[in-house]
C-alpha cells in the first residue's frame, strides 16, 4: 500500500473566513435625495468603499411607477462610521426606452451640451428630440441650437440639486419642447443621458438630530386662600355658607 505524503505546513494551518473580518456599509443618497438608503456594500476596509459606484433607479427612490426607465449613478465620496456618503455622477435612461421611441417614418435629433450650474457643477447633457415625421437638416440645426440655450440657461440659475430634479422630472424637456414649438412640432423630448465632469460645492452632510425628550412641567404652585381638596370632576363646586351675624343682645332693665 503506497504511503499518503505528509500535511505541509501550509496545508495544516487554518484556513480563515475573510468574510468574519468584513464589515457592512450603508450606502446613503446625496441631500438632494433625502439621504435614502440606496443599499449597503462590503468591504473589510473603510478606504475599499470609496470610489464604489451604485445605481438605482428613479422608481427605487420615489415610488414613481412612471420613472422606473431612469437609472441614477452616484459615487461613495466620504465614510461616516458605517455610513458611505454618495454624490451624484450622472444618469441614463435604458437602451429599451429609447429603441421603443425611434420608429420608421420619425426624425431624432440629439445633442451633446457642457453646462455650468449656478454652484459651479460641470455637467455633460444629452438631450433628443424626436419629431412624428421628416424633418429638414436645417431645421436639426435649428433645434439643436434651442437645446443649448435652454440647458445653459436652466443650468445657470440652478444649482445642481435642482438641475438634476429638473432633468428627471421632466421640467427641462418640455421646457425645450415648448422653445421648439415654432420651428416644429416635436412629438417628444428626453434628457437621455448626463455626465459630471467637474464637481462644484458640495453641502455638507447635515448631522441627524438627537430625539429631545418632552420637558416636563414642575407642578404649578398653588394660589393664597385657595383649598388644597378640589372637588370631585361632575360636582358643583361648594357654596360658602353665608354667616347671619345677629345683633347684640341688650340686657332687661331693672325693674
Amino acid at each position: 500500500m503506497a504511503e499518503q505524503p505528509k500535511k505541509t505546513r501550509t496545508s495544516a494551518r487554518k484556513i480563515k473566513d475573510r468574510w468574519k473580518a468584513k464589515g457592512w456599509y450603508n450606502l446613503l443618497a446625496p441631500e438632494m435625495f433625502n439621504r435614502q438608503v440606496l443599499g449597503e456594500t462590503v468591504a473589510d476596509e473603510s478606504g475599499k468603499v470609496m470610489g464604489r459606484i451604485a445605481e438605482v433607479t428613479v422608481q427605487d427612490l420615489t415610488g414613481d411607477f412612471s420613472k422606473m426607465h431612469i437609472k441614477l449613478h452616484f459615487k461613495v465620496h466620504q465614510i461616516q462610521g458605517q455610513d458611505a456618503l454618495t454624490q451624484f455622477v450622472g444618469h441614463a435612461m435604458t437602451s429599451d426606452y429609447v429603441r421603443r421611441l425611434t420608429r420608421r417614418k420619425r426624425t431624432r435629433t440629439d445633442g451633446t451640451f457642457d453646462v455650468t450650474t449656478k454652484d459651479a457643477w460641470k455637467v455633460r447633457v444629452k438631450p433628443m428630440a424626436i419629431a412624428d415625421r421628416r424633418i429638414q437638416s436645417s431645421k436639426q440645426r435649428v433645434i439643436r441650437q434651442i437645446m443649448e440655450r435652454v440647458v445653459r440657461d436652466a443650468a445657470a440659475n440652478l444649482t445642481i440639486g435642482e438641475y438634476v430634479k429638473a432633468m428627471i422630472s421632466g421640467e427641462l424637456a418640455k421646457n425645450i419642447a415648448v422653445a421648439c414649438k415654432p420651428i416644429q412640432p416635436i412629438t417628444r423630448v428626453e434628457i437621455r443621458q448626463s455626465e459630471v465632469q467637474a464637481t462644484g460645492a458640495i453641502p455638507e452632510p447635515a448631522a441627524a438630530p438627537a430625539a429631545a425628550e418632552a420637558p416636563v412641567e414642575p407642578p404649578a404652585p398653588e394660589a393664597p386662600g385657595v383649598p388644597a381638596e378640589m372637588p370631585a370632576a361632575g360636582e358643583p363646586p361648594a357654596e360658602e355658607e353665608e354667616i347671619e351675624e345677629s345683633p347684640e343682645e341688650l340686657p332687661p332693665d331693672d325693674l
